[in-house]
């Protein structure tokens, strides 16, 4: 039993710990245009402040950790999980890309088309973990709340600065 729980412990560490480094990915491309770029870009009235941002990845991170792990933990001998998991490794690729895209690139645009993108892969794991767990289904809805409104953020910023 105490192994089992170790086991279990060691998955949710493991989750955990890949989410956050796709947002640490994201961030060292991200991080060196805040003050130079994005500074001199027009944004919406409703543009949150910059250092908002940081702790809602790192709370966004986590809950995408604990609930991928959820559905990790039904066994990856089910092919259900391991589609939901792949589309899960999809959507977190996509996260990282949008920060490539927007910041390291500098493109509102290709932002937009990644966000897009991520937008449609994070419905289809939630989706899929719906399936598989109510509660993994519902740690998502922060983001994808999010993802919504930084898509329409990035939009905004893109008609601002044509």
């Amino acid at each position: 039993m105490e192994k089992f729980k170790v086991i279990e412990i060691l998955k949710l560490v493991i989750c955990i710990i890949i989410c956050q480094s796709a947002g640490f990915i994201g961030s060292v491309f991200t991080s060196p245009s805040i003050p130079t770029w994005y500074a001199t870009l027009k944004k919406p009235s409703f543009t949150p402040p910059n250092w908002l941002f940081a702790p809602v990845w790192i709370t966004l991170f986590t809950l995408m950790g604990i609930s991928a792990f959820l559905v990790w933990r039904k066994g990856l001998d089910d092919q259900q999980v391991k589609k939901a998991l792949i589309i899960f490794a999809v959507q977190l690729i996509f996260n990282t890309l949008w920060s490539v895209a927007f910041f390291g690139l500098r493109s509102p645009l290709a932002g937009l088309i990644v966000i897009s993108i991520l937008w449609i892969a994070i419905l289809l794991t939630i989706l899929n973990f719906f399936k598989i767990s109510m509660t993994s289904g519902l740690l998502l809805i922060p983001y994808i709340l999010w993802v919504s409104f930084a898509a329409v953020l990035n939009l905004s910023i893109l008609i601002l600065n044509p």
